[in-house]
């Protein structure tokens, strides 16, 4: 019988536990599978599989039929809702009504006994790619709107839905299995192939009742006073003129849109040079949707139909490029983008109502963003379903624009569609805002907001101060529980008494002994501890509810610039739009004019003193006014503003805020103009004037604050010329020593070669008559006497006597020719010793002329020289960022003014701006980005970016600049910060 060996059981035991381990991994995957598919369907966009159109009977290929749904006696693995929330088991997620896919019912384990279920996936049908002209839509593109299957329709009944307005249908979410454009095809992607996950609708956890509902407001809109000018027929040259120009912009409108459907038909962007797609956003066509009214009022109606048939395909339920929705973009640029389009077709009597299913679908999407405790929206929408399993909360530091900038896209999408939850999403931001605004010392700048807000409802400093005493008093209940006496938290001099009630417990009570004026020291002290109820970002009960306010941790910015821009904006657009019925909106505005009149509004000092405004930045380290301090910026997103102060100022009767409209949209359009490239940067700083009304240019001043190392600088040069000095003197001496050197050397080569001469002249005898040489009777004199002293030892002569010649004045070249032929039978004699006379010798053979000088001291730049080096136009202190983007700001508002007042002078700035912007620009199938405004070279570097507002705002309003005055007539329209109209009411 074998020995059982120890290390035979260990290898027994250790494949027992790997065959286990591995059927349990299979076991896992598989229940990961069925709750996938339960939750999804089975389709799925493998990279070796190609799509096709979903087949009639299969409906969208996302359905939660009978055979589809999820095991109820599988225990739910993901964590409840906090408490004080019902179950979501109790209340499962609605799911919209789609027909299922049939796939065969299997048994499962639980079914029957012993039994395994296997994995056996849906029959599914052949799938290719529809044949697509390879220039009209690339082999990415959205398939056709008529496939069966790809229908918005939806057969079945809608659920319902219970909460805030009457027993409302939801809205459809269609699910399209050719959507979004595959990352892996020839058309590039940022994404990995996986099966898709699609976004479902989420359990609700803070629901609004339908008694607390905010209501769209109703009734007949108040008299506004009219907005546009007057505008007089033209006469036929300015109308030649008008029409030429307007031809032009619409020839590089149609290059733009041409190149991105061509070459990113179905993506987000398309990269002007390089020629490829980009999605910086969810995949969902960005500039297809951004464009749809850009198309329309240009009146490319061919190509806004096939933009339609595009937009009916996307499929906002899934994306392949990000796990979150970045909200404040998708509002504005898709949501935005299809209302608008809505609206300038023709509203309900139009013929595109696709265009408003699909802004409602995805609307529905967008409301789990404000389904927090306090309807404050997350920003950044984690859309996933394992995202979505607990309840959410608003960041502690939310951009106030992408907060504000909501408001109209939802007020217009709750006109057309009569719901009001849209309205009441958004109208709880605007209370909570005026509510900051209007609150004493809510804000630093009166009327004006931190660039960021703590949304987040909770006051977390006094939740954790409960927090710890809560968990004071769970440690104290543990410690009595275990019979232990409990930790009582007492100072020194304290002392207990114990006070016994006859049951066998003793009442503690505290009996505070004076301990002087400091206090008692404290003897025993509370562990804090970073515990929490929930992770970050997440709700939870333990909260002390608070309104907005700023963050509370470093200095708070306020401005009209990036991250704030168009919360402001949205306020006097918003009163418009909502036909003047809210009055808060007004009142919100003229209280933004008047912080930004008092406290951020400069004349820039630079040459020429232009009389032009612009709106610096201020920050408050406080959160008071008391010691702020400014940036006087020149950007291009605060260009806005003179449109905004334009239109506020006729809407509100305000004469003084339109004239303040005109000095702010002629800054940036002298911004534009003195740039090299004629386009002003995204961001740059200014000299101010001291004051608005009297101000001269002062350039010693603006070189000061250019060169902040000006002192420093002339310091430097004083070194540098005491270095230059002792420099040349170091020069000097260095080459004085090298011309005596090389005299030196040259004398000493002089004599070698006549040395030479002399002993090639001297007749050369190889025999002596006996004791010739000892007395000097031989024939030849002294030269005989060395070649006599010169031969080799053992032939004849002493080591002694050819030292003795080595020594003499001239050195070993004078007496011996190396290169000579041999006089003698004899081998030539080796080299002498490396003596003195040796090196002479070859130091007289070495190049002349060879100099080594000390290094140059480094000459720093002079003030002039380093201001030279900037290239700042005179006034501007520092350009952070030389890039242009292709923004439409600055053109905006040089539109609103021309629309407000009428005076031809700003279609002659905006062709200027229009002119630069091209030459600048244009490349082979778009525009791109340029890295340098600044720069003198014809063709300035590209950053390889098209933005979708590229075609959405600038193309539009350098159009609408040149287009008929009723085209888009402020008195009918008012536009969103993405430059979509909206119709006002009538």
């Amino acid at each position: 019988m074998p020995r059982l060996r120890r290390y035979r059981v260990f290898l027994i035991f250790a494949f027992i536990v790997i065959a286990l381990l591995y059927h349990i991994s299979k076991n896992t995957q598989w229940e990961r599978f069925q709750m996938t598919t339960e939750h999804h369907g089975t389709h799925s966009h493998h990279s070796s599989t190609k799509p096709t159109k979903p087949e009639p009977e299969a409906g969208h290929g996302h359905g939660t039929g009978p055979d589809h749904q999820a095991d109820k006696s599988r225990p739910n693995p993901n964590p409840v809702p906090p408490k004080k929330h019902k179950s979501i088991a109790a209340h499962p997620p609605p799911s919209p009504s789609e027909t299922p896919i049939r796939i065969p019912k299997l048994k499962s384990s639980n079914e029957v006994k012993g039994a395994y279920g296997l994995p056996t996936a849906a029959p599914t049908k052949s799938r290719t790619k529809p044949q697509i002209d390879a220039y009209e839509t690339p082999s990415n593109a959205i398939p056709p709107h008529n496939t069966p299957g790809n229908s918005h329709h939806h057969d079945g009944p809608r659920p319902k839905i219970n909460k805030g307005e009457e027993e409302e249908e939801a809205e459809p979410v269609t699910r399209y299995a050719d959507w979004p454009p595959k990352p892996n095809d020839p058309y590039g992607g940022d994404a990995q192939s996986t099966a898709p996950l699609h976004w479902t609708r989420p359990y609700e956890y803070y629901p609004v009742p339908e008694e607390s509902m905010i209501m769209l407001p109703t009734g007949k809109p108040k008299p506004i006073p009219k907005v546009q000018f007057e505008f007089a027929p033209e006469s036929p040259a300015a109308k030649e003129k008008r029409e030429v120009r307007l031809g032009k912009i619409k020839a590089e409108t149609k290059k733009a849109w041409t190149g991105y459907k061509q070459y990113a038909w179905g993506h987000d962007e398309v990269r002007p040079v390089s020629m490829v797609p980009h999605d910086p956003f969810c995949g969902w066509a960005a500039t297809l949707v951004d464009a749809l009214d850009t198309l329309w009022i240009m009146g490319m109606k061919t190509e806004f139909d096939d933009a339609v048939e595009a937009v009916k395909q996307i499929d906002f339920t899934t994306t392949p490029y990000r796990n979150d929705i970045p909200v404040f973009e998708t509002i504005i640029r898709y949501l935005g983008g299809l209302v608008g389009a809505y609206d300038v077709t023709g509203g309900h009597k139009g013929e595109y109502r696709v265009l408003l299913d699909k802004a409602e679908e995805l609307a529905t999407i967008l409301m789990s963003v404000f389904d927090t405790p306090n309807r404050m929206p997350v920003l950044y929408y984690q859309w996933r379903p394992q995202d979505n399993e607990r309840p959410k909360r608003a960041s502690a530091s939310s951009g106030v624009a992408e907060m504000g900038s909501m408001s109209m896209e939802f007020t217009r999408l709750a006109q057309l569609t009569g719901k009001n939850k849209y309205y009441d999403a958004i109208a709880r931001i605007t209370d909570a805002l005026e509510e900051l605004q209007n609150r004493p010392g809510g804000t630093a700048i009166p009327g004006i907001f931190p660039q960021n807000i703590d949304a987040s409802g909770c006051n977390q400093t006094a939740a954790a101060e409960r927090r710890q005493r809560e968990q004071q008093r769970r440690e104290r209940e543990r410690e009595e529980e275990a019979g232990g006496a409990p930790a009582h938290y007492h100072r020194e001099g304290e002392t207990l008494e114990t006070d016994s009630n006859g049951d066998g417990k003793d009442d503690l009570a505290f009996e505070v002994q004076s301990s002087g004026s400091g206090g008692g020291r404290l003897a025993k002290r509370f562990e804090v501890t970073n515990f929490r109820l929930s992770p970050p970002g997440m709700a939870d009960d333990d909260c002390i509810p608070q309104g907005l306010k700023a963050p509370g941790y470093g200095s708070d910015s306020y401005s009209m610039g990036g991250s704030q821009d168009s919360a402001y904006e949205y306020f006097p657009k918003q009163y418009a739009l909502l036909g003047g019925l809210v009055p808060k909106y007004r009142a919100m505005h003229e209280k933004t004019v008047e912080g930004v009149k008092n406290y951020l509004l400069f004349r820039p000092q630079t040459k020429g003193d232009p009389d032009v405004l612009f709106s610096a930045k201020a920050f408050s380290p406080d959160g008071t006014d008391k010691a702020l301090t400014f940036e006087y910026e020149v950007t291009h997103l605060t260009c806005f503003l003179g449109g905004m102060f334009g239109l506020g100022g006729k809407l509100f009767e305000k004469p003084e805020d339109v004239e303040i409209g005109k000095r702010l949209a002629a800054g940036c359009a002298w911004a534009y103009a003195v740039m090299p490239t004629g386009i002003m940067p995204e961001y740059a700083q200014i000299l101010p004037c001291e004051s608005a009304t009297e101000c001269r240019y002062n350039e010693t001043l603006w070189g000061q604050k250019v060169d902040v190392y000006m002192a420093d600088r002339e310091r430097q040069m004083q070194e540098y010329e005491k270095n230059m000095a002792k420099w040349k003197e170091d020069v000097a001496e260095a080459k004085r020593k090298n011309a005596m050197a090389e005299a030196e050397q040259k004398r000493r080569k002089e004599e070698v070669e006549r040395e030479r001469e002399e002993q090639s002249r001297r007749p050369v005898n190889n025999t002596a008559p006996a004791g010739a040489g000892e007395e000097g009777g031989h024939e030849g004199g002294h030269a005989h006497d060395l070649k006599q002293k010169d031969t080799i030892p053992g032939q004849g002569a002493s080591t002694l006597q050819r030292r003795e010649v080595l020594e003499e004045g001239t050195g070993v070249e004078k007496a011996l020719d190396f290169n000579a032929p041999s006089s003698s039978s004899t081998q030539p004699p080796p080299p002498p010793r490396r003596n003195e006379a040796w090196q002479e010798a070859n130091y007289a053979q070495q190049p002349i002329g060879q100099l080594f000088l000390p290094p140059e001291p480094t000459k720093p730049l002079t003030h002039e020289e380093y201001v030279a080096s900037q290239r700042l136009y005179p006034g501007f202190t520092t350009i952070t960022d030389r890039r242009y983007i292709l923004r439409p700001e600055a053109i905006e508002s040089v539109w609103y003014m021309y629309r407000i007042t009428g005076d031809p002078v700003w279609q002659d700035r905006g062709w200027s701006m229009w002119q630069a912007v091209i030459r600048a620009t244009s490349t082979e199938i778009g525009h791109s980005a340029i890295s340098d405004v600044t720069t003198k070279e014809k063709h300035p570097s590209e950053t390889d970016s098209m933005e979708s507002f590229w075609l959405a705002e600038t193309l539009k309003y350098f159009y609408l600049l040149f287009a008929e005055p009723d085209v888009i007539s402020l008195d009918e329209w008012v536009l969103n910060t993405e430059a979509h109209p909206f119709r006002r009411p009538e």
